[in-house]
């Protein structure tokens, strides 16, 4: 967009008046019982919005663009290299197919508030089955596809659904993940038990299915009348989504309904800067909270193509995937992880393949889910001549806290920065105390309650527990776990998490800061920087490198100049002098670096394997790469 930015205002009309703010938002989403009132504090500090309200997210993401006369638009693209199939869904398919698997469940008993499990790959029918829950009131629980049967049935146990909706198998490069045998041996292992499950048989790998207790996708909704979308009050949960808990029982973060649809609508339009009709792509997975709020939900409910990618960004089949997707389905936005083009980058680094593809349409490019280093924005600010911009939220907020808001007019773009804090959220920098620091001075970064629509109400069954891991520490505060700092002019940067801040002879230095610095080395694509335990200091930092493709150098002269580029740029109070190079890092399938368990590994002390590791091999090279260093030291 041109001419100033209207953030300023904005920003400022939301302080003034937050009430009025969000009411005003509120009008854009359609109502059955419009609420009284934005903001209900009778629970503080449970908040809730627009709770009185009655609204279907169903009928706002669907329904009502039928209604509207856009039945003939697209509203999903499925793009599969793994199958080699395009399939497109416009906007009636979805409602008809949406309303008709809703009857199907409505039919066998599923009602408001039953919580529903689905088990799925990045398939239609997967989205299908989120908007089918909504549509009848169901609460729905979308547990990524091929996560490991004990990860399962504790969600399970958890949520207690009545039903499973799940595929028969879901696709990796050159493999098969087979679902329904980890699903059996999930329920098998809960105390729980659905009364029944739904199985997609996909043609890659077909499932046996259990008599009397599992139903096959297709044959269980012949017959079943089509399902009207059924009001819910604002308050009423729309989904629960586990994320990692310190104590290894996940955390399920409930999203309510109403303040669900006003943000995200909200969001596409100001931070996103795209309108109705334009085609939005998240490369995530339905199964993390990217997808269920930027594939899922929030293009459909501001009348977006969204595409649905069942790929890699390297490797299906090569480091232009991105880019043929883009220019084949017209992609004005795209929201990925700084890993995918950290990935994109080692593979390509010269950018080749950007150059064999029309991208005329394409716009803009967000990241988020990894601290966004600034050599990667620049390489793909000098591909792709759009603006990238960094911005910064959690499984728990649902939306961004901090973005560079693109319908708003582009602020000016600092990197390393995800620019400023969204409307609704008052974002502080505290030191241990709970006392506000001052511009550059690095703390807990917390957000002032309550937080704003679209965020979590509380955790599962476990209000004690949301307390204790997000109120307590700073009363009066959310607690985000990341630790940063602002500058004078209120830009952000979010540096690590508080763990990985570490303690150097009494020094705090983040850890960002100093994979910043190795990430601009011209041979380094990707980096981790963990602390590591260390008799005389307490702890020292210990970087951990991967190579750019065709990187041939001497690594000890690599890790050499690492070490003076840590110095040079931190200074010697870092005391960084040790890096390795390792052909890979760990990280979860969302892409975030395991840096804590390569910490405990490197410590000697115990850690289990996580559940949503991507590749559980990589920890064993990490190991031995540390070993060769005299990790653990005895």
């Amino acid at each position: 967009m041109s001419g100033p930015s209207r953030y300023p205002e904005t920003y400022a009309a939301w302080q003034r008046d937050p009430e009025g703010w969000w009411m005003a938002q509120a009008a854009a989403i359609d109502w059955v019982r419009p609420p009284s009132r934005a903001l209900f504090a009778g629970r503080a500090p449970f908040f809730e919005w627009f709770a009185d309200g009655l609204v279907n997210t169903c009928w706002n993401a669907v329904d009502r663009h039928v209604a509207a006369g856009r039945g003939g638009q697209t509203a999903i693209i499925l793009d599969s290299p793994l199958t080699g199939r395009v399939r497109r869904l416009t906007c009636a398919d979805l409602r008809d197919r949406v309303a008709r698997l809703a009857g199907a469940l409505a039919a066998r008993g599923i009602g408001a508030g039953d919580r529903v499990v689905i088990y799925m790959p990045m398939v239609p029918e997967a989205i299908e089955a989120m908007l089918a829950c909504a549509r009848i009131g169901a609460v729905h629980s979308v547990v990524f596809g091929g996560f490991a049967a004990p990860e399962l049935a504790t969600r399970i146990d958890d949520c207690t659904p009545k039903a499973i909706l799940a595929a028969s198998c879901g696709l990796e490069p050159g493999r098969v993940v087979r679902y329904k045998p980890l699903l059996d041996a999930a329920i098998a292992a809960a105390a729980h038990k659905p009364d029944f499950c739904v199985i997609l048989q996909r043609e890659a790998g077909t499932a046996t299915l259990t008599p009397g207790r599992d139903h096959d996708w297709d044959a269980f909704q012949e017959g079943a009348p089509p399902a009207d979308c059924l009001p819910v009050r604002g308050s009423h949960p729309a989904y629960i989504l586990y994320t990692s808990g310190t104590t290894g029982q996940p955390k399920g973060v409930v999203r309510p309904t109403a303040g669900h649809l006003v943000a995200l609508d909200w969001s596409m339009g100001h931070v996103y800067g795209v309108g109705p009709g334009e085609v939005f792509w998240a490369a995530s997975d339905v199964g993390w909270v990217v997808g269920h709020s930027y594939i899922c939900y929030a293009p459909l409910i501001h009348a977006n193509t969204t595409v649905l990618y069942e790929g890699k960004p390297v490797g299906t089949p090569d480091a232009g995937a991105f880019w043929r997707v883009i220019a084949e389905h017209r992609v004005a936005c795209l929201f990925t992880a700084p890993t995918a083009f950290r990935a994109i980058r080692r593979d390509d680094p010269r950018g080749e393949h950007v150059r064999l593809h029309d991208l005329s349409a394409f716009r803009s490019l967000f990241l988020a889910g990894e601290r966004a280093d600034p050599d990667t924005i620049r390489w793909a600010e000098a591909q792709l001549g759009v603006p990238v911009i960094d911005h910064w939220w959690q499984t728990e907020t649902g939306w961004a806290i901090a973005a560079n808001p693109l319908g708003l007019g582009l602020l000016p773009v600092r990197h390393g920065s995800p620019a400023v804090p969204m409307p609704g959220y008052d974002v502080q920098v505290l030191d241990e105390a709970g006392r506000p620091l001052p511009p550059g001075g690095l703390g807990a970064i917390a957000i002032r309650l309550p937080l704003p629509p679209g965020t979590l109400s509380t955790l599962w069954k476990a209000d004690a527990r949301y307390r204790k891991g997000y109120l307590d520490r700073f009363p009066g505060f959310y607690e985000t776990g990341d630790a940063g700092c602002r500058d004078a002019d209120g830009y952000l940067y979010i540096m690590a998490r508080t763990d990985d801040v570490i303690n150097v002879a009494g020094h705090r230095l983040s850890t960002g800061a100093m994979e910043e610095a190795l990430a601009a080395h011209p041979d380094v694509a990707e980096c981790a920087v963990i602390g590591v335990a260390d008799d005389l200091k307490g702890q020292v930092p210990l970087g951990l490198v991967c190579l750019s493709r065709g990187s041939a150098r001497p690594h000890e002269a690599i890790v050499a100049e690492c070490v003076d580029l840590v110095r040079e740029r931190i200074g010697p109070v870092a005391d960084f002098k040790r890096a390795v190079v390792v052909e890979r890092l760990p990280k979860t399938r969302s892409g975030k670096i395991l840096r804590a368990t390569m910490a405990r590994i490197a410590d000697g002390l115990p850690w289990t394997m996580p559940a949503t590791i991507d590749d559980p091999a990589i920890l064993g090279e990490i190991a031995a790469a540390l070993a060769a260093l005299g990790y653990p030291r005895r």
